[in-house]
């Protein structure tokens, strides 16, 4: 049985997650790097925009909002 890889996107609200890795590179890779998306981090869900996107996730002590685009790229374990 192969398992799914499950995005950010993929997580629900208030539901802790891991973060796997991330599967970009280049501006894109740097930036959530500097943001703090780094393997091993612990993610939360806290709030969504009512427009669905972005999202804000708490991560290392802070809320980060990021678009459904860019978080397709942040693979989780939860």
């Amino acid at each position: 049985m192969k398992s799914e890889v499950k995005t950010l996107n993929d997580l629900p609200l208030n539901t802790k997650g891991y973060i796997k890795n991330l599967d970009c590179s280049g501006t894109i890779r740097r930036r959530l790097l500097d943001l703090g998306f780094v393997e091993g981090a612990c993610i939360t869900p806290v709030l969504i925009s009512p427009s669905q996107d972005p999202r804000a996730f708490s991560i290392r002590g802070t809320l980060i909002a990021v678009r459904k685009e860019d978080a397709n790229f942040i693979n989780i374990n939860f």
